[in-house]
């Protein structure tokens, strides 16, 4: 990077640090730490919500989901409104007029503490795994640019957010995401902008448009019926009102952010904020992924974006027959750029007879680029020994030869923004889980404030080193990173959203219920996982499903007596 950026980037880093600092002056107990003391303004809450959920894997893995696949990841957020209605009528009013610091605090009020102590764990178990992955996207961009080893970038980046969140509990990390999500909207049209604006100036907007129209990607919208296609109509309504439900409704990265407002009115306007903007918000980021494609048509792309896996492809035995490879790549896409440029001429001058013949061959030398470049990866993967998708290198790839001087500092700088806010988010919630749910209940009931504030610290600072170190282990995987971590994520959030199912509305169920049918439906979901080929959108629907079918079942058959709660 020029001086310029890298200026850019620093600027970014200790200005965020510095604000997360000074908002942390006022922590002097774990309600401060944990809660900031309800007294955080809904905008702000509201955008901490949305930069919890937009990692950096939203920039780097979605724009290179919709690359390679399309828009039809959007259909996961299609329920997302009536999910938000949902949640301001029943779970918010729940959680903030119960006075919690953790969601899974609620559950011993309702049930007992082994079923608050399990589902607390599970979240743990979840989120310990997932904001591993978070904290490995940021790595990739680093990677690339700096050649760095994958493992250092993790270290600085988990140390450096690691800072102000260890010391100033979720007032910092609220503020500094106000911050990061302002940047990273800013990015975000900056970004699509920058894509758009290199696409040749003979090629109209609406031609772009309608080149991606003919790659297949702007179908967002997907009517098959079948279970094991990952985004459909059926899929996303679905599978994704459950997956939405959960995540907003019952993970403590998201309770906590909007119980920390100063009303329940206020934790409501949050959320709302958070429907009208994210799926927007989502539609913009897939775009540019699908304008990144248009975009390569008519610049030539490597064929594997991994740069660093391609030296070792160069320097291995196969290297004669990757370069034999990369030649007919070549030509395929000459080929294909010159059709381009045809089509484009005969569908302006109307001749629709040459039109549809030169669509034909755009096709066809289509799928021969396509065809080439699976066979390159096929090789890169063959040598490397390793599943790695290199979709996850499309945006940094381009940010790094494409960029000018000056505005690569601010992309990278929005990458890190939106790496910085889910991990330091992240980990504040997991902190409060084990602090709350775990040490404060079971090992130290009675201490002093100062006492549990240097505990949360400590906890806190537990997980970040967790997460950074857990990074170092997941960028391998042969998906992209966006479903990486939703995939992740799908095994609990089934059976965490069931049991709080049980507990708003079936009056009935008890204790012994809902913890067997937790257990229960946690091993649904893994078999599903495991022995079938479903979607992984669906495990969402099948843990709620088995937990508050069984978990009343059970209830029923097994009744606690009136008063009574099971131990733990």
């Amino acid at each position: 990077m020029h001086t310029s950026d890298w200026l850019i980037f620093a600027l970014y880093m200790g200005g965020t640090i510095a604000l997360g600092l000074w908002k942390s002056r006022k922590g002097k107990d774990i309600d401060a730490y944990f809660l900031g003391n309800r007294s955080i303004p809904w905008w702000a809450v509201g955008l901490s919500v949305m930069a919890t959920q937009a990692s950096a894997i939203t920039y780097i893995g979605t724009t290179g989901q919709a690359f390679n696949d399309g828009m039809r990841f959007i259909q996961i957020y299609l329920p997302l409104p009536i999910v938000v209605i949902l949640l301001c009528i029943f779970f918010v009013p729940f959680f903030y007029r119960a006075k919690v610091y953790t969601a899974y605090e609620y559950l011993e009020r309702r049930f007992d503490t082994k079923t608050r102590a399990l589902t607390s764990f599970l979240f743990q178990c979840s989120r310990g795994l997932a904001v591993g992955i978070v904290l490995y996207a940021p790595s990739v961009v680093l990677s690339a640019i700096l050649g760095w080893d994958e493992r250092s970038t993790i270290l600085l980046m988990g140390v450096t957010t690691l800072v102000y969140t260890t010391i100033g509990g979720v007032r910092a990390v609220v503020w500094t995401d106000t911050l990061q999500m302002i940047l990273m909207f800013l990015g975000l049209f900056v970004g699509l902008y920058l894509v758009i604006s290199q696409i040749p100036d003979e090629v109209s907007l609406s031609e772009a448009v309608y080149l991606g129209g003919v790659a297949g990607r702007w179908n967002a919208i997907n009517l098959s019926l079948d279970l094991t296609d990952r985004y459909t109509l059926l899929s996303g309504l679905v599978g994704g009102f459950f997956l939405m439900l959960s995540y907003f409704g019952c993970d403590q990265s998201q309770v906590q952010r909007y119980i920390t407002a100063r009303s329940l009115k206020e934790s409501r306007m949050s959320l709302v904020m958070t429907a009208l903007l994210k799926v927007p918000m989502q539609f913009f980021i897939l775009a540019t992924g699908v304008f990144l494609l248009v975009f390569y048509q008519f610049e030539r792309p490597p064929v594997f974006f991994n740069p660093a896996e391609v030296r070792q492809v160069e320097a291995s035995p196969a290297r004669e027959e990757f370069e034999q490879n990369r030649q007919r790549f070549d030509s395929a896409f000459e080929r294909r750029k010159e059709l381009s440029f045809e089509l484009l001429e005969a569908r302006r001058n109307g001749d629709q007879t040459r039109t549809e013949s030169l669509l034909t061959e755009y096709q066809d030398a289509s799928k021969q680029v396509q065809e080439a470049r699976k066979r390159g990866v096929d090789l890169v993967r063959k040598v490397t020994g390793t599943p790695s998708n290199d979709v996850n290198y499309v945006y940094p790839s381009f940010l790094l030869k494409y960029v000018p001087v000056g505005i690569l500092g601010l992309m990278i700088s929005v990458v890190f923004a939106a790496a910085m806010s889910s991990i330091s988010a992240e980990v504040a919630a997991l902190s409060s889980a084990s602090m709350v749910d775990f040490y404060k209940r079971f090992f130290k009931r009675k201490a002093s404030d100062i006492h549990y504030l240097r505990a949360s610290r400590m906890f806190t600072l537990f997980w970040g080193l967790f997460a950074t170190f857990a990074a170092t282990y997941v960028g391998r995987r042969g998906t992209s990173l966006v479903e990486t971590v939703n995939t992740v994520g799908s095994y609990f959030y089934g059976p965490i959203l069931g049991v709080f199912l049980l507990a708003f509305f079936v009056k009935r169920a008890n204790g012994n219920g809902a913890f067997t049918g937790v257990i229960l439906g946690m091993i649904a979901v893994v078999c599903l996982g495991l022995f079938t080929n479903i979607s992984w959108l669906y495990y969402n629907v099948a843990g709620p499903l088995v937990v508050v079918t069984l978990g009343t079942l059970i209830s029923l058959l097994f009744p606690e007596p009136p008063g009574a709660k099971s131990s733990a």
